[in-house]
């Protein structure tokens, strides 16, 4: 920790804040919240330093619950517009299957680096493409995300139904079961910390239904609660997908997801489209929550979240901003104005304020994570925000800052900070050369997509 981080720092009025008790702003001292200042008070924290606040509006940093980093290099494919879920996988999974260590270090920085700038401040993945070559995918990215400072959670993905077995994905892409348990349990012992602040920590995350088997869904159950880290899938994207599990396991997903030992306080999925609402009720009680990705399920027509059912249920939603491949960016500020405005076309405008959105996006995604340390702006909080000017043209006339970042649609963060230190300053990330890095990811891109 940085003598900058010991000292106590005041943000100091800010223009607004997503917080109650702290119109004058908030006091961070040793990577956490120490202190809100309420209305006509000051800091009773000593020799504080001052940040003047005045032009930002101050958000809780957002929490991404659901992303594909890799798929950064593969977005507006050619081959892959214009289709559904299915086919729009067959035809990038021959691309994926190229996948280098090089180009994946690309991809993920990438992904970092613009949901950093996004306001971001700590972000998912789920990575289970693991070609010849790039066993060690999940150690790439450790890597990247201590180099921005980011807080992450990483999955271990997997894939080992093939289409040879009945699968949608090819055989280059596909790993066996004794490999993909031995590396999970090799990766949570090596990166994961369990603690309050942890920077990286590990869950396990077999890709879908139709892409791992019924035995390594149930071992990666097993293995997850005796290392005790959390489990993370895809489910109920698409209609498609529940015609699989009818065809094959002859029941919804939901129902096989219960058979696996899934449904359960430790894991959160992917989408949740087309749950019904006897569903809803099932996954509140386990308390298993649900990612919102409103972009990607737009893009690839999937459906709509129903996120007012399911909080009226009792459960528990976050906002993701799913693949770059689907979505076709990965900036988590704009991902909160598509969910206000999908639930909203929804469900009116009596259920779902902005508000409303910026919450999934905090601590909803907190829950998705299984942390109670980030998502708000609270004492003993962990000290990660995003701050937003607003001196941009889509912003003049506005009146309510809040209000503004989702309705005008914000998109880029001025400043972010986590756990107490800055790591975007000026709207530019400290130590990270972007025009460098989008020359270098846009050769390895062009290469990937076209070999030889």
């Amino acid at each position: 920790m940085t003598n900058d981080q010991q000292s106590a720092l005041w943000l100091k009025d800010p223009l607004a804040i997503l917080a109650d008790g702290a119109e004058r702003g908030i006091v961070v001292q040793g990577g956490r919240i120490v202190e809100l200042v309420a209305a006509s008070a000051s800091p009773a924290t000593p020799d504080v330093r001052t940040f003047d606040a005045g032009q930002h509006v101050v958000l809780p940093g957002l929490i991404n619950s659901h992303h594909h980093f890799y798929q950064t290099l593969t977005r507006a494919v050619p081959a892959a517009l214009d289709r559904e879920l299915f086919p729009w996988l067959q035809a990038l999974y021959p691309i994926w299957a190229r996948l280098t260590p090089e180009a994946l270090d690309l991809g993920m920085t990438l992904a970092m680096a613009e949901l950093v700038l996004s306001g971001c401040t700590m972000t998912t993945d789920h990575h289970y493409v693991f070609p010849a070559g790039l066993e060690d995918g999940i150690d790439i990215e450790v890597a990247a995300a201590k180099r921005l400072g980011l807080r992450v959670l990483l999955t271990r993905g997997s894939m080992n139904l093939s289409q040879r077995d009945g699968g949608l994905p090819p055989d280059g892409v596909v790993q066996d079961e004794d490999t993909i348990l031995a590396d999970s349990e090799r990766v949570v012992a090596r990166y994961h910390d369990a603690g309050a602040g942890a920077m990286v920590q590990i869950a396990l995350a077999p890709c879908s239904p139709f892409s791992v088997t019924t035995s390594l869904m149930r071992s990666t159950a097993e293995l997850a609660q005796r290392l005790n880290v959390r489990m993370h899938t895809h489910l109920a994207e698409t209609e498609d997908e529940n015609r699989f599990c009818q065809a094959l396991y002859k029941c919804r997903p939901l129902d096989y997801l219960e058979d696996c030992g899934w449904l359960n306080d430790r894991v959160w999925l992917a989408h949740g489209v087309h749950f019904d609402a006897g569903e809803f009720k099932r996954l509140a009680r386990a308390g298993t929550a649900i990612s919102h990705c409103p972009c990607s399920n737009q893009t690839l027509a999937s459906g709509t979240c129903p996120v007012c059912a399911m909080e009226e249920a009792g459960g528990r939603v976050g906002i993701g901003v799913d693949g770059s491949a689907s979505n076709d960016s990965s900036n988590l500020m704009q991902e909160v104005r598509a969910a206000f405005l999908l639930q909203r076309s929804r469900y009116g405008v009596a259920k779902v304020s902005h508000l409303d959105a910026l919450r999934w996006a905090t601590k909803g995604s907190a829950a998705c994570v299984g942390r109670t340390d980030i998502g708000e702006i609270a004492v003993g909080a962990m000290a990660d925000f995003a701050l937003f000017k607003l001196d941009e043209l889509r912003f003049s006339g506005s009146g309510d800052p809040l209000a503004a970042l989702v309705l005008c649609g914000a998109h880029r963060a001025d400043r972010v900070m986590v756990g107490g230190r800055w790591i975007v300053e000026d709207a530019q990330i400290q130590g990270l050369d972007v025009a460098g890095l989008i020359r270098r990811h846009s050769a390895a891109a062009r290469a990937l997509q076209s070999p030889g």
